[in-house]
């Protein structure tokens, strides 16, 4: 079977039927209509059984839109089963005037099409797709599918695999809510990082008091709040938190002009802490600051202020215990004390980071079929992003190998105005995996049925 061959005559039905979909605004955050949600979901379930999937079911929970669970057989006793995850729900639009078109107004642009969702992550959904077609719906390993319909707002399905691990029992996975480096570079990602945040306050004065009357004695909790902010990184912008993990990362990476260019630094405009960029992204802590209560520039008052209130957004070693993590930075932020002045530091729930292991034979087979699909050697690189359900899927089982790869690339502006993805991104996608089920199912057949 040439699977470059086939894939190339399903292309023109693949991309049509992505458009289906991404026109459909299934936004998963309260305040959207829920009925988009499940419209996705129904178009789904009718593709997965034009595509020759018998079994299919529907996982509801409480608080959650619902999960679309179906499974292939396996062929034969000797062959080995996958499980194949993506999600329909999307991202908000934000600012829609930021966007050159409609954002669920499936547009072309050169080589692809625009879209809130089309890369992340429909475009994904509908590689499994693409690879069920390519078999006729009888691939050569048994296939369970995993279609998460709330998966950027969060849902009870991060939690749900461990308490049902005979459901989602495989020998591998494919993580499809990820992608390559860069266009036509195919990429395999070994390392999530983990995720927390955590509220600092101060509080100084019981009331604003006049600052020409009060300022230079009266203790300024916005001050305060900054000189604290400030101890977080040392001279050169680098994390100065004792306790958080640091290695130097070894795989593939950007080039300082890819970075700045995604993520629009201006010209001129150094960027912060040493060391690689793969080691400040993605094996290295960082801290942002992704919220600031103090009293606007328009119409301040000439007042010492007596209160502000900081949100920290901090990202860890993939392997370093979240928790562990969150300790050491409130323990940092409390010992502080920025002119004698108590902060009051308020963690919340932390998420893990997650790094497999990449010596099996499904990373062997998963190679040699990104190789096939891009036509060059696979790099190893990781994402300073998390996707809780990975953790939850290898908690349910241990055993299995997870590979996460696919239509994505690092430069489709997910999450951002005027997402995109690549007809060539998704072409390779198909091929690749399925490409990794032949593989991978010859490689167990020839070990016996055995990993």
């Amino acid at each position: 079977m040439d699977l470059s061959s086939t894939v190339d005559s399903l292309m023109e039905g693949l991309t049509a039927d992505l458009v289906r979909l991404a026109a459909i605004p299934s936004i998963a955050f309260p305040g959207y209509p829920r009925a988009e949600v499940e419209r996705a979901h129904d178009l789904l379930v009718e593709l997965l059984r034009d595509a020759g999937v018998e079994h299919i079911e529907r996982i509801d929970l409480p608080d959650t839109a619902p999960v679309i669970y179906a499974e292939v057989p396996p062929p034969s006793p000797d062959a080995p089963t996958v499980l194949l995850y993506g999600h329909y729900d999307v991202q908000p639009p934000g600012d829609e005037s930021l966007w050159l078109s409609p954002p669920f107004e499936p547009t072309p642009v050169d080589g692809g099409l625009r879209a809130r969702g089309i890369a992340d992550d429909k475009s994904n959904v509908m590689a499994h797709i693409g690879v069920l077609r390519a078999y006729g719906g009888r691939p050569p390993t048994g296939l369970k599918i995993v279609l998460e319909g709330q998966e950027e707002y969060g849902s009870a399905f991060d939690d749900y695999p461990p308490t049902d691990p005979a459901r989602f029992a495989c020998d591998a996975m494919v993580i499809a809510d990820m992608g390559n480096l860069r266009p036509g570079t195919p990429t395999l990602t070994t390392g999530l990082r983990g995720v927390a945040e955590v509220v600092v306050e101060v509080r100084t004065l019981a009331e604003a008091r006049h600052s020409g009357e009060f300022g230079g004695a009266a203790p300024d909790a916005l001050l305060a709040l900054l000189r604290a902010l400030a101890g977080l990184h040392d001279e050169r912008g680098d994390v100065a938190v004792e306790g958080l993990r640091r290695e130097e990362w070894q795989g593939a990476s950007y080039t300082e002009e890819e970075f700045r260019d995604l993520a629009t630094v201006a010209d001129g405009m150094p960027l912060t802490g040493s060391g690689s960029l793969g080691e400040r992204l993605w094996s290295g802590p960082a801290i942002t600051v992704i919220g600031l209560d103090a009293p606007a520039v328009d119409g301040a008052a000439s007042a010492v202020v007596p209160y502000a209130r900081a949100k920290l957004n901090l990202r860890v070693h993939p392997q370093q215990d979240p928790r562990e993590a969150t300790d050491a930075l409130v323990r940092h932020l409390r010992e502080h004390r920025p002119y004698g002045i108590e902060l009051t530091v308020t963690p919340s729930d932390a998420g893990p980071g997650f790094e497999p292991a990449t010596d099996g034979p499904a990373y062997r087979a998963a190679r040699a079929a990104l190789r096939e699909g891009w036509g060059s050697e696979a790099q190893l690189a990781a994402s300073g992003g998390s996707i809780p359900l990975v953790n939850g899927l290898a908690r349910a089982v241990p055993d299995a190998e997870v590979l996460l790869f696919g239509a994505q690339d690092s430069m489709c502006n997910l999450h951002a105005p005027n997402e995109r993805v690549l007809f060539s991104e998704l072409r390779g996608a198909v091929v690749a995996e399925a490409a990794f089920l032949r593989e991978y199912a010859a490689d167990f057949k020839a070990a016996g049925g055995r990993r």
